[in-house]
This record gives C-alpha cells, sequence and structure tokens, in this order.
C-alpha cells in the first residue's frame, strides 16, 4: 500500500556540520536520550521464541471443537485476544470437505516453522554469504556466515509463507519485530535463492519487514501490529495457519446452532454492518455466506482479495484490507487501479484475476463466468485427473459436439490454451495463463505482461468501481508511482496532492506526502507546516516524523530533530538510516558512547550494513570521525 517515503541520501549529510541548539558552555552539545527499546515480551500458548515473541498459532490439538482456543489470558495476566475459530469449527459437519480442503494449498500457505521445514543451504556468490535452513533441539534456524570476513550469524525461524508449490519462504522476530528472511525456497527448480527483490544484493537484507499485506493472503485471523509500527507484535501475527473456512464464508456465527426457520429469506442476514447485501444460502438466520450466492461484485471480491495486486492499490482511510469480511465490498477497504493501455513495454506477472478480465471467455460471458467456474476451492484434482478436470469446466460452455471437432485426439485444453509461461517468481502471480488465449503458442510465446506503458493514464479496476474513485486515490497513487520512476508520475502526483489536501485537510496522509512533495522541491517553509500539521493529527507518523526531523537539522535544530528521529526509531529500529542519523548527531555532539549504542541497534537488525560496520570502526577512533 504504498513504501516508505525517506530522503535516504540526506540523512547521514544532514546533520554533518550543523551547529546543534542547547550547546553547554564548552560548546558541546547535550541531547536528551530516550530509551533505544522498549519492548515488552509477551508469552501466549504455543512457546516462544529465545528473545520472547510468542511463535504459537491455534492447531487442531489446541483447539475445542468449536475452534476455540483453550487459554484465555496471556501469562503476565493480559485478556488474550478473542480467538477467531478456524477451519476445525466446521468439521464436525462437513467432514468430507474438510478433509479434501485440508489438502488445498490455500489450507497450507502457513504455519509454524517446524510444520514446514525445508533444510538446506546454499553459497550466494554476489554477497558471498552461505545461509543454511537447519533444525536443532527442537527449533529451526536459519544461519549465514561471509567467511572471508569472519562474519557470521542466525535467526530463529517462527513461521513458514507458501505451500511450497511453488516456494516457500520463513519469517523471524528481533525483539517482537517480525521480518521475512533473505532467502527463498524454489520448488519448481528445486533450490534455495535470494528473494526476488534482492538477487542482486551485496549485503544481507536482514530488515525486510513482514507486512500485513503479505500475510494477510497466507494466514487467518491476522492480529493488528503496536500502534506506530508495521511489523511488531505482542503474540502471533496470526492465529491460523493457511487460509480457514471463515475467510471465504464468514464466522457464521450462530450458524448450525438454530433450527431452519420457516420462511426465512435467502437474503436475511444478522450482521448488517458487516454482511450488507448478503445473498447467502443460509436459512437458519446465522451470517455464513456461500459466495456463489452472492451478487458478482461481493462474489468476486472474496477471490480479488488475495489474487489481483494491479499496478498501484490504494487504502481507504481507517480501513485495512485484514478487517475485510466476505459478503461485503472490497472497495470500501481499498481501491485498485492499473496504467491503462495495452501496448506494453516488457513482461511482467499478471495476477490471476487480471488475466481472466482479459480473456475471451469472460468478457462473453460477463458475470457468469468467475474463479468457481473453473476451480472448486474446497479439492485440488490429482495431477493424473487434472487435464480431464479442467476439459469438463471448458466443455460446460463449449459443449461436447464442440469437442468432437475440435483436436478430439489432445483432451487437455489448458495445455494449448492456458500453458505456464515465464513469470517473475513474486507473491500471488500466476504461472499459468489465465488469459485463455485462442492462439498462445504462435511463435514467439507470449510472456505474462502488466497492462498499459509508462505514463499512461490510471484507471481503476473493476471498471464498475470506477465511480468510487477519489481525488485522495488518485492522489497516493500517483505519488506511489513516482516513488517507481514512472514517467509524469510526479507532476500528476503534486497536482492531485494539493487538491486532495484541500478536500481533506485532517488527512495525516496526505499533509506528510504533500510535504514530501515540497521537501523535494526545497520548499522547505511549506514541507515543515505540512509534516507538523500530519504529526499534530497522528503523532506516530513516521514518514512525516522522519523527514521533518531532516528539515530541522539542516536549520540547525539538532535537538528538534533527536526527538523527531529517536521516536520513529523506537518504533521502526529496522530502518537504517534513522538509526544512523541518530548517531551522526550523538557523535556531532561529542555523546560518542551514545552514537555507538544507536549504531550497534542498527547493526542488531540489520547485521550487515556496511556503512554501520563502518561508523562503528570510526567511532573507536581518536579523534573520532562522525562519518562512515
Amino acid at each position: 500500500m504504498g513504501s516508505k517515503r525517506i530522503f535516504a541520501g540526506l540523512l547521514l549529510s544532514a546533520v554533518v556540520g550543523v551547529t546543534a541548539s542547547g550547546v553547554t558552555a564548552s560548546g558541546v552539545a547535550l541531547l536528551d536520550v530516550t530509551p533505544l527499546s522498549q519492548t515488552k515480551d509477551v508469552s501466549i500458548k504455543g512457546g516462544q521464541t529465545r528473545d520472547g515473541q510468542a511463535m504459537g498459532i491455534s492447531s487442531k490439538d489446541e483447539q475445542s471443537k468449536d475452534g476455540q482456543a483453550k487459554d484465555g489470558q496471556t501469562t503476565d495476566g493480559q485478556t488474550a485476544v478473542k480467538v477467531e475459530p478456524g477451519s476445525e469449527a466446521c468439521s464436525g459437519c462437513h467432514a468430507e470437505i474438510y478433509k479434501s480442503y485440508s489438502s488445498t494449498v490455500m489450507a497450507n500457505a502457513s504455519g509454524l516453522a517446524a510444520n514446514g521445514l525445508i533444510t538446506g543451504e546454499f553459497d550466494d556468490k554476489i554477497s558471498g554469504v552461505r545461509y543454511r535452513v537447519y533444525k536443532q533441539d527442537e527449533h529451526v534456524w536459519m544461519s549465514y556466515e561471509r567467511a572471508s570476513e569472519k562474519f557470521s550469524g542466525q535467526r530463529e525461524l517462527l513461521y513458514f509463507i507458501g505451500s511450497g508449490r511453488k516456494g516457500r519462504s520463513y519469517l523471524f522476530s528481533v525483539q517482537g519485530f517480525l521480518f521475512e528472511t533473505p532467502i527463498n525456497w524454489y520448488s519448481q527448480e528445486g533450490k534455495w535463492g535470494m528473494t526476488p527483490a534482492y538477487a542482486d544484493a551485496r549485503q544481507i537484507p536482514m530488515n525486510l519487514p513482514a507486512l500485513m499485506d503479505c500475510m494477510n493472503c497466507h494466514g487467518s485471523g491476522l492480529q493488528p501490529p503496536i500502534a506506530g509500527t508495521d511489523n511488531k507484535f505482542s503474540g502471533p501475527p496470526f492465529q491460523h495457519g493457511g487460509i480457514t473456512c471463515q475467510r471465504c464464508h464468514g464466522v457464521g456465527e450462530g450458524h448450525g446452532e438454530n433450527k431452519p426457520r420457516s420462511g426465512a429469506s435467502s437474503s436475511s442476514t444478522t450482521s448488517e454492518n458487516v454482511y450488507s447485501s448478503n445473498l447467502n444460502s443460509s436459512r437458519d438466520g446465522s451470517s455464513i455466506v456461500n459466495p456463489g450466492k452472492l451478487p458478482p461484485d461481493r462474489r468476486d471480491a472474496i477471490c480479488m482479495e488475495c489474487h489481483f495486486e494491479g499496478t498501484v492499490v490504494v487504502q481507504q482511510p481507517g480501513k485495512e484490507v485484514y478487517q475485510f469480511q466476505p459478503g461485503e465490498r472490497l472497495e470500501d477497504y481499498i481501491h485498485y487501479f492499473l496504467l491503462s493501455g495495452n501496448q506494453p513495454q516488457k513482461a511482467e506477472a499478471l495476477s490471476q484475476f487480471e488475466a481472466l478480465s482479459l480473456s475471451a471467455c469472460k468478457r462473453k460471458s460477463g458475470d457468469k463466468m468467475w474463479c468457481g467456474s473453473c476451480h472448486d476451492p474446497h479439492a485440488e484434482p490429482a495431477a493424473a485427473e487434472k487435464a480431464a478436470y479442467y476439459r469438463g469446466k471448458c466443455l460446460a460452455c463449449h459443449g461436447e459436439g464442440f469437442a468432437a471437432k475440435h483436436h478430439a485426439d489432445k483432451p487437455d485444453c489448458t495445455k494449448c490454451h492456458m500453458p505456464a509461461l515465464p513469470s517473475k517468481d513474486v507473491a500471488h502471480t500466476e504461472g499459468t495463463d489465465h488469459r485463455i488465449m485462442r492462439y498462445p503458442n504462435t511463435p514467439p510465446v507470449p510472456q505474462l505482461e502488466v497492462r498499459g506503458t509508462p505514463g499512461a493514464p490510471l484507471v481503476t479496476f473493476p471498471a464498475r468501481a470506477g465511480g468510487l474513485a477519489t481525488t485522495r486515490d488518485f492522489a497516493l497513487a500517483f505519488e506511489t508511482l513516482a516513488q517507481r520512476n514512472v514517467a509524469d508520475a510526479p507532476q500528476k502526483a503534486e497536482q492531485y496532492l494539493r487538491k486532495a489536501v484541500t478536500e481533506r485537510p485532517e488527512d495525516a496522509v496526505l499533509l506528510a506526502a504533500l510535504g514530501f512533495v515540497d521537501q523535494k522541491n526545497r520548499n522547505e517553509k511549506e514541507a515543515r507546516e505540512l509534516y507538523e500539521q500530519a504529526l499534530k493529527i497522528d503523532p506516530l507518523n513516521n514518514d512525516a516524523a522522519t523527514d521533518l526531523g531532516i528539515l530541522e537539522a539542516r536549520a540547525g535544530n539538532l535537538r528538534r530533530a533527536v526527538d523527531l528521529w529517536q521516536g520513529a526509531f523506537v518504533r521502526e529500529p529496522y530502518r537504517s538510516a534513522i538509526g544512523m542519523n541518530l548517531a551522526m548527531a550523538f557523535c556531532a555532539a561529542g555523546q560518542k558512547d551514545v552514537a555507538r549504542r544507536f549504531v550497534e541497534r542498527v547493526l542488531e537488525f540489520n547485521p550487515d550494513y556496511l556503512k554501520g560496520k563502518q561508523l562503528l570502526e570510526r567511532l573507536k577512533e581518536e579523534p573520532v570521525q562522525c562519518q562512515p
């Protein structure tokens, strides 16, 4: 939902040569230091890592038949969050479906690391690091070592992410902050490798935050991170591994408890604010959802939530996508945008949902066709049965007469019309071409491509959501494209941001974004005012605090800059540039020991950060050099 805005290139230089306010008679600034860490360890049934991070998620043997966890409190006496029921709650009445679904990719999309362990090791030639994944004393670990400089370390792995069909990654915790491993297992190639975005990294990227957007499509019963953070949790980040029945059918409060009511309408609902316009099949007054009986937009939303990415996604004010419930309107949580046009310049992976929308089958069938037309979410056909299974889906529309005349000797429709195409190995993208092209194998083989070209207009997806898009949406969408260096995006972002701020003057996200634009344009007075307004509305806005700190440092107000940076660094200690900025500030103020502690804090979360390692060595010298 947008990347972090930060003047990374200015952070280290912003504090060099400035005069700090509040200096002593000797000219040395005395800066206040807030605690580097305010982590409170919380234990929850299921075990802990050695840094106190709770690692237990609900499993079949830890739940009662109704799916409720046995424990109601954490070990420090605090009331635990309400545990949502998992798929086990459905097993009593739907035993066969539960059994078949338990073996699907979705049901096994995440879990405890020990339950999805793939051991192995590999040498990354670019960084010169050897990685190893292994189990020792009932704990799962990833170690890293660069023998050339005697540099090594390890992280305890808590959760796995990915069913293993295409690949698998793992999550680890540092003082309650959750991160992705820098390495992935690539099932199709049968080997380990660097995570896609860091294939060329020369340093170990150990500070990749595990964000809610990713976990939302791999786990169930997600818990919100601690306020002001993106990836710090007081307990398990999700209550159930994989995608549970409730993610598509709703929590089903009351389902199975009441006898059918005479005259109950198929559109009845007991929770109008959650399941508005829910045309479900339940006749017992419960809130269970049958996706196939929902209006098309609500039906499709359940699949879109995880099987569509778009070019840009804009989160709606006060909403989190993991709060979405089946039967609701997805556009109330997020708005999707695509670059318009059909002249792609390079091959990129399409989300399954977008690819299907481009197919002639979908365009001619309209709302009648959806993911469930071909896929049974409760079961997956065996490999030997796939060709016949999907052929049956095709013939449901095209008929046996067509099949008799159309290559009757080639029963596998998907092999010709939905071949596996080269694609980037990233989350929620496809290998199977869901465009269902008539002549897909005509040379050259078509790639999975993004719709549109850089600089093209943004359009909403799906088209019916066009009337819901706001000035705010376009402002933040173009701001994201500007960060990706898309042509003309910076100008459009500024245009929409200035208009959006006049429409929503109390929106901290917009104020901080426009402040960033003004700061880039050297309108520092305007930028400072916008950041101050944003922080008055949302004191935990880390982007605004970080970038306002840069302005204050450049103006010589080092004490104010340090106050802003320290708050942001406590909440996001993995953002190395902020910690380095603090180290430089305290070094410049003559407080070498404090500066050293900040560098050490940086290296706790990002141990291979070259500038951090260099500055730590400089701080040992006499006289001290306050630069890496």
